[in-house]
Protein backbone atom coordinates (compact mmCIF):
# COMPACT_ATOMS: atom_id res chain seq x y z
CA UNK A 1 0.00 0.00 0.00
CA UNK A 2 1.49 3.33 -1.01
CA UNK A 3 1.43 6.42 1.15
CA UNK A 4 -1.52 8.06 -0.60
CA UNK A 5 -3.79 5.05 -0.16
CA UNK A 6 -2.76 4.34 3.44
CA UNK A 7 -5.03 5.46 6.24
CA UNK A 8 -2.72 8.36 7.30
CA UNK A 9 -2.41 9.38 3.64
CA UNK A 10 -6.17 9.34 3.15
CA UNK A 11 -6.70 11.34 6.33
CA UNK A 12 -4.30 14.02 5.10
CA UNK A 13 -5.98 14.03 1.68
CA UNK A 14 -9.36 14.53 3.36
CA UNK A 15 -8.00 17.45 5.36
CA UNK A 16 -6.54 19.03 2.23
CA UNK A 17 -9.89 18.69 0.48
CA UNK A 18 -11.66 20.21 3.45
CA UNK A 19 -9.28 23.19 3.56
CA UNK A 20 -10.05 23.69 -0.14
CA UNK A 21 -13.80 23.70 0.73
CA UNK A 22 -14.36 20.41 -1.16
CA UNK A 23 -16.55 18.79 1.48
CA UNK A 24 -17.90 16.04 -0.77
CA UNK A 25 -14.41 14.76 -1.58
CA UNK A 26 -13.31 15.03 2.06
CA UNK A 27 -16.26 12.89 3.16
CA UNK A 28 -15.64 10.32 0.42
CA UNK A 29 -11.95 9.99 1.36
CA UNK A 30 -12.70 9.60 5.07
CA UNK A 31 -15.26 6.91 4.26
CA UNK A 32 -12.56 5.14 2.23
CA UNK A 33 -10.18 5.35 5.20
CA UNK A 34 -12.88 3.97 7.48
CA UNK A 35 -13.22 0.98 5.19
CA UNK A 36 -9.52 0.22 5.70
CA UNK A 37 -9.51 0.76 9.46
CA UNK A 38 -12.96 0.79 11.00
CA UNK A 39 -11.65 1.57 14.51
CA UNK A 40 -9.22 4.34 13.61
CA UNK A 41 -10.03 7.05 16.21
CA UNK A 42 -8.92 9.98 14.03
CA UNK A 43 -11.04 8.84 11.09
CA UNK A 44 -14.06 8.38 13.36
CA UNK A 45 -13.46 11.80 14.93
CA UNK A 46 -13.11 13.47 11.52
CA UNK A 47 -16.33 11.91 10.25
CA UNK A 48 -18.22 13.04 13.34
CA UNK A 49 -17.00 16.63 12.86
CA UNK A 50 -17.67 16.64 9.14
CA UNK A 51 -21.15 15.17 9.41
CA UNK A 52 -22.00 17.69 12.16
CA UNK A 53 -21.11 20.54 9.82
CA UNK A 54 -22.81 19.01 6.78
CA UNK A 55 -26.09 19.05 8.70
CA UNK A 56 -25.61 22.76 9.39
CA UNK A 57 -24.48 23.65 5.89
CA UNK A 58 -27.68 22.14 4.48
CA UNK A 59 -29.62 24.79 6.38
CA UNK A 60 -27.89 27.61 4.46
CA UNK A 61 -30.49 27.21 1.72
CA UNK A 62 -33.03 28.65 4.18
CA UNK A 63 -31.21 32.01 4.08
CA UNK A 64 -31.41 34.40 1.15
CA UNK A 65 -29.37 37.25 2.61
CA UNK A 66 -25.59 36.56 2.45
CA UNK A 67 -25.12 38.45 5.72
CA UNK A 68 -27.53 36.05 7.44
CA UNK A 69 -25.73 33.09 5.89
CA UNK A 70 -22.36 34.23 7.18
CA UNK A 71 -23.79 35.06 10.58
CA UNK A 72 -25.44 31.64 10.83
CA UNK A 73 -22.17 29.85 10.08
CA UNK A 74 -20.29 31.81 12.74
CA UNK A 75 -23.05 31.20 15.28
CA UNK A 76 -22.74 27.46 14.60
CA UNK A 77 -18.99 27.62 15.19
CA UNK A 78 -19.74 28.53 18.81
CA UNK A 79 -22.18 25.60 19.07
CA UNK A 80 -19.53 23.33 17.55
CA UNK A 81 -17.42 23.73 20.69
CA UNK A 82 -20.23 22.26 22.77
CA UNK A 83 -20.33 19.29 20.39
CA UNK A 84 -16.55 18.88 20.69
CA UNK A 85 -16.80 18.82 24.48
CA UNK A 86 -19.21 15.89 24.18
CA UNK A 87 -17.16 13.74 21.81
CA UNK A 88 -13.93 14.02 23.79
CA UNK A 89 -10.30 14.75 23.02
CA UNK A 90 -9.71 15.77 19.43
CA UNK A 91 -7.07 16.07 16.74
CA UNK A 92 -5.51 19.44 16.03
CA UNK A 93 -4.99 18.74 12.32
CA UNK A 94 -8.67 17.87 11.93
CA UNK A 95 -9.88 20.93 13.81
CA UNK A 96 -7.55 23.15 11.79
CA UNK A 97 -8.97 21.82 8.52
CA UNK A 98 -12.54 22.23 9.79
CA UNK A 99 -11.78 25.79 10.89
CA UNK A 100 -10.35 26.67 7.48
CA UNK A 101 -13.45 25.28 5.78
CA UNK A 102 -15.94 26.97 8.11
CA UNK A 103 -14.39 30.42 8.08
CA UNK A 104 -13.67 30.44 4.36
CA UNK A 105 -17.32 29.51 3.75
CA UNK A 106 -18.53 32.33 6.00
CA UNK A 107 -16.06 34.74 4.41
CA UNK A 108 -17.51 34.14 0.95
CA UNK A 109 -20.92 35.24 2.23
CA UNK A 110 -19.59 38.34 3.97
CA UNK A 111 -17.54 39.38 0.94
CA UNK A 112 -20.80 39.51 -1.02
CA UNK A 113 -22.18 41.89 1.61
CA UNK A 114 -19.09 44.14 1.57
CA UNK A 115 -19.56 44.58 -2.15
CA UNK A 116 -18.46 47.99 -3.32
CA UNK A 117 -17.74 49.29 0.16
CA UNK A 118 -21.20 50.52 1.17
CA UNK A 119 -21.10 48.47 4.38
CA UNK A 120 -17.53 49.34 5.35
CA UNK A 121 -18.80 51.31 8.36
CA UNK A 122 -20.78 48.45 9.93
CA UNK A 123 -18.67 47.43 12.97
CA UNK A 124 -20.47 44.11 13.37
CA UNK A 125 -19.74 43.15 9.78
CA UNK A 126 -16.15 44.38 9.99
CA UNK A 127 -15.54 42.27 13.10
CA UNK A 128 -17.07 39.16 11.53
CA UNK A 129 -14.99 39.57 8.39
CA UNK A 130 -11.91 40.05 10.55
CA UNK A 131 -12.71 36.87 12.49
CA UNK A 132 -13.11 34.97 9.23
CA UNK A 133 -9.70 36.12 7.99
CA UNK A 134 -8.22 35.11 11.34
CA UNK A 135 -9.90 31.72 11.03
CA UNK A 136 -8.30 31.06 7.64
CA UNK A 137 -4.90 32.24 8.88
CA UNK A 138 -4.69 35.59 7.08
CA UNK A 139 -3.78 37.65 10.13
CA UNK A 140 -2.69 40.79 8.28
CA UNK A 141 -6.09 41.11 6.60
CA UNK A 142 -7.83 40.23 9.85
CA UNK A 143 -5.96 43.05 11.59
CA UNK A 144 -7.13 45.57 9.00
CA UNK A 145 -10.82 44.79 9.52
CA UNK A 146 -10.60 44.43 13.30
CA UNK A 147 -8.87 47.79 13.65
CA UNK A 148 -11.72 49.37 11.70
CA UNK A 149 -14.29 47.64 13.92
CA UNK A 150 -12.48 48.78 17.08
CA UNK A 151 -12.76 52.43 16.01
CA UNK A 152 -16.53 52.06 16.39
CA UNK A 153 -16.45 49.72 19.41
CA UNK A 154 -13.84 51.11 21.78
CA UNK A 155 -15.37 49.50 24.86
CA UNK A 156 -16.49 46.17 23.46
CA UNK A 157 -14.75 43.17 25.02
CA UNK A 158 -15.23 40.89 22.03
CA UNK A 159 -13.84 43.39 19.52
CA UNK A 160 -10.88 44.44 21.67
CA UNK A 161 -9.93 40.85 22.55
CA UNK A 162 -10.13 39.72 18.92
CA UNK A 163 -7.91 42.64 17.93
CA UNK A 164 -5.53 41.75 20.75
CA UNK A 165 -5.46 38.11 19.67
CA UNK A 166 -4.54 38.99 16.09
CA UNK A 167 -1.79 41.33 17.30
CA UNK A 168 -0.40 38.49 19.39
CA UNK A 169 -0.53 36.12 16.41
CA UNK A 170 1.42 38.72 14.42
CA UNK A 171 3.93 38.88 17.29
CA UNK A 172 2.97 42.47 18.10
CA UNK A 173 3.18 41.52 21.77
CA UNK A 174 3.16 44.99 23.30
CA UNK A 175 -0.03 46.01 21.47
CA UNK A 176 -1.61 42.64 22.30
CA UNK A 177 -0.96 43.02 26.03
CA UNK A 178 -2.41 46.53 26.10
CA UNK A 179 -5.52 45.51 24.17
CA UNK A 180 -6.14 42.35 26.21
CA UNK A 181 -5.89 44.36 29.42
CA UNK A 182 -8.35 46.92 28.02
CA UNK A 183 -10.76 44.18 26.92
CA UNK A 184 -10.79 42.48 30.32
CA UNK A 185 -11.23 45.82 32.05
CA UNK A 186 -14.04 47.29 29.96
CA UNK A 187 -16.06 44.18 29.18
CA UNK A 188 -14.67 40.87 30.52
CA UNK A 189 -17.90 38.97 29.95
CA UNK A 190 -17.79 39.94 26.28
CA UNK A 191 -14.51 38.07 25.72
CA UNK A 192 -14.93 34.71 23.99
CA UNK A 193 -12.00 32.60 25.19
CA UNK A 194 -12.90 29.74 22.85
CA UNK A 195 -12.22 32.08 19.94
CA UNK A 196 -8.72 32.97 21.12
CA UNK A 197 -5.80 31.39 19.25
CA UNK A 198 -2.66 33.09 20.59
CA UNK A 199 -0.51 31.32 23.15
CA UNK A 200 -0.26 34.55 25.14
CA UNK A 201 -3.89 34.46 26.26
CA UNK A 202 -4.44 30.69 26.11
CA UNK A 203 -1.59 30.02 28.55
CA UNK A 204 -2.77 32.75 30.90
CA UNK A 205 -6.34 31.41 30.88
CA UNK A 206 -5.05 27.89 31.58
CA UNK A 207 -3.01 29.11 34.55
CA UNK A 208 -6.05 30.88 36.00
CA UNK A 209 -8.17 27.76 35.45
CA UNK A 210 -5.66 25.90 37.60
CA UNK A 211 -6.71 28.22 40.42
CA UNK A 212 -10.15 26.63 40.24
CA UNK A 213 -11.98 29.35 38.30
CA UNK A 214 -14.29 28.70 35.36
CA UNK A 215 -17.12 30.31 33.42
CA UNK A 216 -17.89 33.92 34.26
CA UNK A 217 -15.57 33.96 37.27
CA UNK A 218 -12.63 32.92 35.08
CA UNK A 219 -13.14 35.95 32.84
CA UNK A 220 -13.13 38.30 35.83
CA UNK A 221 -9.97 36.79 37.38
CA UNK A 222 -7.88 36.67 34.19
CA UNK A 223 -6.90 40.38 34.33
CA UNK A 224 -5.98 40.04 38.02
CA UNK A 225 -3.60 37.17 37.48
CA UNK A 226 -2.55 38.61 34.15
CA UNK A 227 -1.07 41.52 36.07
CA UNK A 228 0.35 39.36 38.88
CA UNK A 229 2.00 36.96 36.42
CA UNK A 230 3.48 39.86 34.45
CA UNK A 231 1.45 39.18 31.29
CA UNK A 232 -0.53 42.42 31.42
CA UNK A 233 2.60 44.38 32.18
CA UNK A 234 2.13 47.29 29.75
CA UNK A 235 0.51 50.24 31.49
CA UNK A 236 -0.74 53.50 30.09
CA UNK A 237 -1.54 56.89 31.56
CA UNK A 238 -5.20 57.50 32.24
CA UNK A 239 -7.03 60.53 30.90
CA UNK A 240 -8.80 62.62 33.50
CA UNK A 241 -12.23 61.44 32.32
CA UNK A 242 -11.09 57.81 32.54
CA UNK A 243 -9.82 58.35 36.09
CA UNK A 244 -13.19 59.82 37.07
CA UNK A 245 -15.00 56.83 35.58
CA UNK A 246 -12.78 54.36 37.43
CA UNK A 247 -13.35 56.13 40.75
CA UNK A 248 -17.10 56.20 40.13
CA UNK A 249 -17.04 52.53 39.17
CA UNK A 250 -15.12 51.68 42.35
CA UNK A 251 -17.66 53.54 44.45
CA UNK A 252 -20.54 51.69 42.75
CA UNK A 253 -18.90 48.27 43.08
CA UNK A 254 -18.06 48.81 46.76
CA UNK A 255 -21.72 49.58 47.42
CA UNK A 256 -22.88 46.67 45.28
CA UNK A 257 -20.71 44.20 47.18
CA UNK A 258 -22.40 45.28 50.40
CA UNK A 259 -25.92 45.11 48.95
CA UNK A 260 -25.58 42.04 46.67
CA UNK A 261 -23.62 39.29 48.44
CA UNK A 262 -25.15 36.76 46.02
CA UNK A 263 -23.02 38.20 43.19
CA UNK A 264 -19.84 38.64 45.18
CA UNK A 265 -17.81 36.03 43.23
CA UNK A 266 -17.90 38.31 40.18
CA UNK A 267 -17.88 41.66 41.94
CA UNK A 268 -14.71 41.11 43.99
CA UNK A 269 -12.33 40.44 41.08
CA UNK A 270 -14.01 43.21 39.08
CA UNK A 271 -13.35 45.66 41.92
CA UNK A 272 -9.76 44.46 42.44
CA UNK A 273 -9.14 45.01 38.72
CA UNK A 274 -10.18 48.63 39.14
CA UNK A 275 -7.99 49.01 42.20
CA UNK A 276 -5.08 47.76 40.09
CA UNK A 277 -5.72 50.42 37.47
CA UNK A 278 -5.97 53.09 40.17
CA UNK A 279 -2.67 51.98 41.74
CA UNK A 280 -0.98 52.02 38.34
CA UNK A 281 -2.25 55.55 37.82
CA UNK A 282 -0.93 56.72 41.17
CA UNK A 283 2.44 55.17 40.42
CA UNK A 284 2.61 56.74 36.97
CA UNK A 285 1.98 60.26 38.24
CA UNK A 286 4.08 59.68 41.38
CA UNK A 287 1.09 60.37 43.59
CA UNK A 288 1.20 60.44 47.38
CA UNK A 289 2.30 56.91 48.47
CA UNK A 290 -0.39 57.04 51.13
CA UNK A 291 -3.09 56.77 48.45
CA UNK A 292 -1.40 53.70 47.02
CA UNK A 293 -1.18 52.04 50.44
CA UNK A 294 -4.81 52.93 51.15
CA UNK A 295 -5.88 51.18 47.94
CA UNK A 296 -3.63 48.22 48.72
CA UNK A 297 -5.31 47.79 52.11
CA UNK A 298 -8.71 47.69 50.39
CA UNK A 299 -7.40 44.81 48.28
CA UNK A 300 -6.14 43.09 51.44
CA UNK A 301 -9.62 43.20 52.93
CA UNK A 302 -11.16 41.73 49.78
CA UNK A 303 -8.52 39.07 49.14
CA UNK A 304 -5.48 38.70 51.44
CA UNK A 305 -3.81 36.23 49.06
CA UNK A 306 -3.85 38.73 46.17
CA UNK A 307 -2.50 41.38 48.53
CA UNK A 308 0.42 39.14 49.54
CA UNK A 309 1.21 38.35 45.90
CA UNK A 310 1.58 42.07 45.21
CA UNK A 311 4.53 42.32 47.61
Amino acid sequence: MNTETSVPGLIQKAYDNLKASDVTSALRVLDEALGLDYDNPEVVYGLKCLNWWLERIKRLDDFHDPYDKGGFILSQWKSFYTFLDRIGEGYDACLYAVRRFVFSTALKSFEDVLGDGVNQHDPGLLLQVGCCYKGVGNYEEALKYMEQAARFRREDGETLSELADVNALLEETRAAKVLFREAFFTDPQGVNLRSMESELIIRLADRVKEKGYSGQELLEWIPIYGRLFGVFSIKRELKSIELSRIKQSIFSLENEIRSRPDNISLLIPRLINRYFWLIDHYENIRENPGLIEETMLKIKILDPEIYERMH
